[in-house]
C-alpha cells in the first residue's frame, strides 16, 4: 500500500471516529469552558491534532479516548490562560483537576433517580434546548452538536434552505454565550418547559441514525443508540409524563427492526420484505411496556404516544400481510389532528393505500404535490411511484422513482430507488415504505 493510500485510510478513520465521538467530546469540554461555541472549536482542534499526528504515529488503540483527552487538555490550558482562572477553578473544583482523565459514564449510573443525573450529553441537550433560543434554533444546534450532523443534513431534515440552518446555529451559540446559560439539567417547572424541544431533538437524532440523510450507509447505529439511551434516561427523569414514555416506546419498537433493515451488503430492505424473526423481541417487549406506562398515566395521547401505537401494530403483526392497516390509518388521522404536517399526511397516505387501495392513497399524495415543504423531499415521489406501480401505471412510476433517486443524498437509498425505476416500478404491495 502506498503512503498516500495509508494516509487516506488514516484520514478516513479519523473522520469516522470524530463523527462518533464529537458529541461526547463537545459535551465534556463544555463542562470545563462553559461555552458551547468554544467547546466545539476545541473539539475541532483535537481533530486537527489527530490529522497531524496519527499518520506518523499510527491510530491509537482507543482513538476516541485520545481525542477526548486532547480536547480536555486544551480546554484546561484555555481556562488557565484566562484572567478569571482563579474564579473558574473555585467554581469547578475537582471537575477541573480531573478533567484530563478519560472517563466514559456508566449508563447504569444515569437512571439512579430523577435528581441524580451525571451525564454531559444530557446536560448538552438541555442546554441547547434552553428557552432563550427559538424552537428551530434549539433543534438545529442540538442536532449539530449531539448528532454530528452537517448543516446540509439538518437542512434536509427540516426541509429548509441550508443557509437558514447555518445562520440558526451561529446565532444560537452566540445567544447561549451572551445569556451565560448554565450547563446543567434543570429541575421542576423549568425542566418541564424544555421537555418538548428535548424530545423532538432525541427523535430527530434517532431518525438520522435510522435512515441516514447522506453518505454510503443506510444506518448510523451510534446515533440510534445515543438517542435511545437519552430517551430511556428521560423516563427516569420525568416518570409522570406520558410523552416521555411514548417516545421511549417508539424508539424501542423502531430499533427492534434494525438488524432486519439491511441485507448482506448493507442494502436497504423494505418493511414488506423483512425477516421478522430477526426483529429484536427484547426491544419489542420494552416498547410495549413503555407504551403501557404512557397509557396508564391517562389523558389524550400526544404525538409520540400515537406514533408508538402505530409502531406497536407493526410489531404485533407476525407477517406483513397480517398488519392492521385500517387501525394504523386511523391512528395517522389522529396524529394529523394533533400534530399536522405534510410528512404525517404522506405517511397517512401509505396506510390508507394499504387499507383502502392505492387509488385512495394516491388521491392524498396528489394533494401534497404542490406542498412547498415537500418540494425536494425524496419520499414524496418515492411513495407516489409505489402507488402508481400498484395501479399498473409503470411508466409514470418509473419517472417518480427516478426523481426520488435524484433527490436523495443517501447512496444506498439511491440504489434502491434506481432499481425500482429499472423494474418499471417494482413489485406492487410494498406500501411505499423502506421502513
Amino acid at each position: 500500500m502506498s503512503a498516500r493510500s495509508t494516509d487516506d485510510t488514516t484520514d478516513g478513520t479519523i473522520a469516522t471516529v470524530f463523527r462518533i465521538e464529537s458529541a461526547r467530546i463537545i459535551a465534556a469540554v463544555t463542562r470545563i469552558v462553559r461555552d458551547i461555541g468554544i467547546a466545539e472549536e476545541l473539539a475541532q482542534d483535537a481533530l486537527v491534532a489527530a490529522l497531524e499526528q496519527w499518520p506518523e504515529s499510527g491510530v491509537p488503540d482507543n482513538p476516541g479516548a485520545w481525542l477526548m483527552a486532547t480536547a480536555k487538555h486544551r480546554a484546561i490550558d484555555l481556562v488557565r490562560r484566562r484572567e478569571t482562572y482563579a474564579r473558574k477553578l473555585a467554581e469547578m473544583g475537582r471537575d477541573l483537576e480531573t478533567a484530563a482523565a478519560v472517563h466514559e459514564p456508566d449508563p447504569a449510573d444515569l437512571v439512579s433517580g430523577p435528581d441524580d443525573i451525571d451525564d454531559d450529553l444530557l446536560r448538552l441537550v438541555f442546554t441547547t434546548c434552553h428557552p432563550v433560543l427559538s424552537a428551530e434554533a434549539r433543534i438545529a444546534l442540538t442536532l449539530r452538536l449531539l448528532g454530528g450532523l452537517t448543516t446540509e443534513e439538518i437542512a434536509r431534515a427540516f426541509l429548509v434552505p441550508e443557509p437558514t440552518v447555518a445562520q440558526r446555529i451561529v446565532r444560537a451559540k452566540r445567544t447561549l454565550a451572551k445569556a451565560d446559560v448554565p450547563f446543567e439539567v434543570p429541575y421542576g417547572e423549568e425542566r418541564t418547559a424544555r421537555l418538548s424541544s428535548v424530545l423532538d431533538v432525541i427523535y430527530l437524532v434517532f431518525n438520522e441514525g435510522y435512515a441516514a440523510t447522506t453518505g454510503d450507509d443506510w444506518l448510523r447505529p451510534g446515533l440510534c443508540e445515543d438517542a435511545l439511551r437519552l430517551a430511556r434516561v428521560h423516563t427516569g427523569l420525568m416518570p409522570k409524563e406520558p410523552e416521555v414514555h411514548g417516545l421511549a416506546a417508539l424508539l424501542e419498537l423502531q430499533a427492534s427492526r434494525t438488524s432486519a433493515r439491511t441485507g448482506p451488503d448493507g442494502e436497504p430492505v423494505l418493511l414488506a420484505d423483512q425477516n421478522r424473526r430477526r426483529w429484536n423481541q427484547l426491544l419489542i417487549r420494552r416498547g410495549f411496556a413503555a407504551l403501557d406506562r404512557a397509557g396508564a398515566l391517562g389523558g389524550a395521547p400526544g404525538p409520540y404516544v400515537l406514533q408508538a401505537a402505530i409502531a406497536a401494530y407493526h410489531a404485533r403483526a407476525v407477517a406483513y400481510e397480517d398488519t392492521d392497516w385500517k387501525a394504523i390509518a386511523t391512528l395517522y388521522a389522529r396524529l394529523a389532528a394533533v400534530a399536522p404536517s405534510p410528512v404525517v399526511e404522506l405517511n397517512r397516505a401509505v396506510a390508507v393505500s394499504m387499507a383502502e387501495g392505492p387509488g385512495a392513497g394516491l388521491a392524498i399524495v396528489d394533494a401534497l404535490v404542490g406542498e412547498p415543504a415537500l418540494k425536494d423531499y425524496h419520499l414524496l415521489p418515492s411513495v407516489r411511484g409505489d402507488l402508481l406501480a400498484r395501479l399498473g401505471r409503470g411508466a409514470q412510476a418509473r419517472a417518480e422513482f427516478a426523481r426520488a433517486a435524484e433527490l436523495t443524498r443517501n447512496a444506498r437509498e439511491r440504489e434502491l430507488l434506481l432499481a425500482r425505476a429499472a423494474s418499471e416500478g417494482g413489485e406492487g404491495g410494498k406500501g411505499g415504505e423502506a421502513d
